[in-house]
């Protein structure tokens, strides 16, 4: 693979009603155990050096993110200085770069490799990103929650290659380019279960041979993926536990002689520090991680966006970051006569856009850029001013005001839904909209803004509901980290206090809606995006709504909004939700 390491070997495995993992499998794996014991090499090395080279939460973006990483500098006043990092051709050329430097290299993926995308990818359905991972030369990616996005079906196509569904035939439609032959590297789900045949949806390990050592990759996503995709896109499917699964797995891998085991999983945590560090850490990871089998060494971890390189006992957990603009390399030590990993040590490195490109995907790059130019590049709107996400302490910002006020307008009449009020999660908030010097804004722009492509959904809440749905932003069980801020469309308004205790912050008798107290026995029309209306984030509430209907996408809400208003000056802030203390 990659004209060094030998050929991979991924196994499927079949379910039992307590772990997804039975009888049958036992089985086979004790007769391709015994199949092992019966071989023999050549004396090797006592030792073998593996690098794996690691990242997370790439959401396909293939140009540069924007984004900017702090790296130690002496000769700066601050200990610091920020490098411009990402874009998949530079991320391309330090792969290499890394492999040129190693002779046994594996390049693996902790989830959210597409979903929430740029348009160059999210427009042609993450083909782009597959096409670019394909040339790069992936060997294992564990899938996160955001492959979830748009269902299984079109995870599957990712996987195994088709053209997407014409959306009014249904049939398969490439659009008059070639067709797309999927993911040439293997998509690993251990605790995803297909619930018509109860086999998890994708294999759940892969096993790769370093010079005669076998090293397996678990890889899984987070159990709470359902509450985190939009309604429907987990249908059919069940996830379970991270630690039973990976504890039930490790048995059954070692049977086939293979004791060094590495974990791939959506799932993280936070840190203060720098971002090769480990300071004040929290988060589920840590917990999951520490309760793994022994068995497991290395755990590359993802889901939060962070950088970080831990040790929890003598476990190695790593995060790179997000967006393509980190690598994570993990040196490995594989002893030949346990199999066993015998040290781990991981570095983050920045892929900075000021060093080599790979030349490769430059022309896929233009290819794509060319078909997306007409869309992306469209004048749309005009606003006053850049349009921040940056939240106030009232919990305002002026993008999230846009958002909520433009979900309102586009479904408001009686047609659409009827109205009243809306509410928009804030962690669907991606980017400032930011206008050229004469003001005007184009399609690109707010896609970059607002890129789930979500369906508004209307349904009928009382007053007392609506408390609950706002309570929840600060809940008992959620770290400050965690907690899901909603924005509030014109005309709604409450108060808050931050000196009560968690679940006791709205006002009582606070909210009123244009100007009329809102009581708790009256019914109002709410619209949300179909993730809050699946209760994702822990947004239960909102799955409580009666008299739904899905309406229009909130990117066309938005688009017809600022077109109405044209040009868009934001409100003041502070006229939708007061603080106290």
């Amino acid at each position: 693979m990659h004209g060094r390491d030998v050929a991979r070997t991924s196994i499927r495995i079949p379910s039992m009603h307590t772990t997804p993992y039975g009888k049958a499998f036992w089985i086979a794996a004790l007769a391709a155990a015994a199949t092992l014991a019966g071989c023999a090499s050549a004396p090797r090395a006592a030792k073998v050096d593996v690098t794996l080279i690691a990242f997370n939460d790439f959401h396909g973006n293939l140009k540069p993110p924007n984004l900017r990483v702090k790296i130690p500098d002496a000769t700066q006043a601050e200990g610091v200085r920020s490098v411009g990092a990402g874009g998949v051709e530079p991320f391309s050329a330090l792969v290499q770069k890394l492999r040129a430097e190693h002779p046994y290299t594996a390049l693996v993926s902790a989830g959210d490799m597409v979903g929430a995308s740029p348009l160059l990818s999210a427009l042609f359905a993450d083909q782009p990103t597959i096409e670019a991972m394909n040339q790069i030369g992936v060997d294992v990616h564990g899938v996160g929650n955001h492959e979830f996005d748009h269902g299984i079906a079109h995870l599957k196509r990712l996987q195994y290659g088709g053209c997407e569904p014409d959306a009014k035939t249904g049939k398969p439609d490439c659009g008059g380019r070639t067709p797309f032959t999927g993911a040439r590297f293997p998509f690993l789900a251990a605790n995803v279960i297909d619930e018509s045949t109860g086999k998890p949806l994708f294999s759940p390990y892969a096993i790769k041979d370093f010079d005669g050592i076998k090293v397996a990759f678990i890889g899984l996503t987070l159990h709470d993926t359902p509450t985190l995709v939009r309604p429907g896109g987990t249908t059919g499917t069940r996830f379970a536990d991270e630690v039973e699964t990976v504890n039930s797995l490790v048995p059954l891998i070692q049977l086939q002689g293979v004791q060094a085991i590495v974990v791939l999983i959506h799932e993280g945590g936070r840190q203060k520090g720098g971002i090769n560090d480990c300071e004040g850490f929290r988060g589920p990871i840590k917990e999951i991680a520490e309760q793994f089998d022994p068995a497991i060494k290395v755990v590359v971890s993802a889901h939060t966006h962070e950088a970080y390189i831990c040790r929890f006992g003598d476990r190695l957990v790593t995060s790179a970051g997000s967006f393509g603009i980190l690598l994570t390399e993990i040196d490995l030590t594989l002893e030949r006569s346990s199999g066993k990993i015998v040290s781990a040590r991981a570095e983050n490195k920045v892929v900075a856009t000021d060093g080599p490109t790979d030349a490769r995907l430059a022309p896929m790059l233009a290819r794509y850029g060319e078909l997306a130019a007409p869309v992306e590049n469209k004048i749309v709107a005009k606003v006053s001013r850049t349009l921040s996400r940056r939240v106030r302490p009232a919990s305002e910002s002026e993008l999230g005001n846009l958002i909520a006020d433009a979900q309102l307008f586009g479904t408001s009449a009686p047609d659409k839904g009827g109205a009243e009020i809306a509410f928009n999660n804030q962690t669907s908030l991606r980017a400032a909209i930011a206008p050229d010097a004469d003001g005007n804004v184009n399609y690109g722009a707010l896609f970059r803004a607002q890129p789930f492509q979500n369906d508004l959904v209307v349904m009928t809440l009382n007053g007392a509901q609506l408390v609950r749905a706002l309570e929840h932003q600060w809940g008992a069980d959620l770290t400050a980290s965690e907690r899901t801020l909603l924005d509030v469309s014109a005309g709604f308004h409450y108060q808050w206090d931050a000196a009560k205790p968690e679940g006791q912050r709205v006002v009582p008798g606070s909210l009123t809606l244009y100007g009329k107290p809102v009581r708790a026995d009256s019914t109002y029309r709410v619209v949300v995006n179909s993730f809050l209306a699946g209760g994702s984030e822990g947004h239960v509430v909102f799955t409580e709504g009666t008299d739904r209907v899905v309406s229009v996408p909130d990117l066309e809400a938005l688009v017809s909004y600022l077109q109405e208003q044209n040009p868009y000056s934001p409100p003041p802030l502070g006229t939708r939700v007061s603080r106290l203390h």
